[in-house]
């Protein structure tokens, strides 16, 4: 039976460093740190998530700045706001919370965020910079998994790493990170053939295409590492991954629950970030 990585306790620790940082620059160098979350409309998801930033800053001493706008607003008018945030000195990080209704073109958004306060690495800059290694921010889930998977013990030098999806947001940049701790990294998607083959050759299994219960135990190698990134509610309710968990678990070695395994570490990897924003902008290394 696989060990559960728990995600609550990791990002509790994650949280826990940023928090002491944080307060050590406030007290050394007078250095507040603040983020900016902007919501438009009314997705009840996205404004579960706005909170749980919210109240993630306020638990590592960071300054928070809401903005709530309605779902009317035009890309115009969200553009003027990103580029205030952009010279408010008051803010370290600037996170638009996606998606964005229809009618605004979330790339112009992205695109608008200045690279030095995309505090969730989507800007092509910061993008690039992952591809070659040598990056100040990195996206928050894929940072996360790589710290589940730190968590642990395992070693990833040499190991056969599976990445289930191709995203811009987890899995391509899962890929590199992967790949930049020397694992040999195959990325799958919906048209990979012989899936099931390529999964059993996995050490390190990491699960992120948004369907319910779609990897199988016998889909799994005996031993292997499962990060399951998949959030899927079903028709009674209930969260699931896109693991199924009770047959993963017989095979795996450590596998993430969901809830409670890489929900967790995404916050605080955005904590992490506006740390780091902060320092870089008032100099500090």
């Amino acid at each position: 039976m696989a060990q559960i990585i728990d995600g609550k306790a990791v990002s509790a620790a994650v949280k826990a460093e940023v928090a002491e940082e944080a307060a050590k620059l406030k007290e050394e160098k007078g250095l507040k740190i603040g983020l900016a979350v902007v919501i438009v409309g009314n997705n009840p998801a996205s404004r579960v998530y706005v909170n749980n930033k919210k109240k993630a800053c306020e638990a590592v001493g960071f300054q928070s700045f809401e903005y709530a706008l309605e779902e009317s607003t035009t890309q115009e008018q969200l553009l003027d706001l990103v580029n205030v945030l952009n010279r408010d000195a008051r803010v370290n990080g600037i996170l638009v919370q996606l998606p964005l209704p229809k009618h605004i073109d979330e790339k112009a958004i992205i695109n608008a965020i200045s690279p030095d306060k995309d505090v969730d690495a989507f800007h092509p800059i910061n993008v690039g910079k992952i591809m070659i290694g040598d990056y100040s921010f990195l996206p928050c889930t894929p940072a996360g998994v790589m710290r589940l998977i730190e968590s642990t013990g395992t070693d990833i030098t040499g190991k056969q790493c599976v990445v289930i999806g191709r995203s811009n947001i987890v899995g391509k940049p899962q890929a590199m990170l992967l790949l930049q701790k020397n694992g040999t990294v195959t990325i799958c998607h919906s048209k990979t053939k012989n899936l099931k083959e390529v999964c059993l050759g996995a050490d390190i299994l990491v699960v992120a295409i948004g369907r319910a219960n779609f990897v199988t135990g016998d889909m799994i190698k005996e031993g292997a590492v499962v990060i399951d990134v998949g959030m899927n509610r079903l028709e009674n309710g209930k969260l699931c991954g896109d693991v199924e968990f009770e047959s993963a678990e017989k095979k795996a070695s450590f596998i993430t629950p969901v809830p409670g395994g890489v929900g967790p570490m995404t916050i605080a990897m955005l904590m992490k970030n506006t740390l780091t924003a902060a320092k870089q902008q008032a100099g500090i290394e």
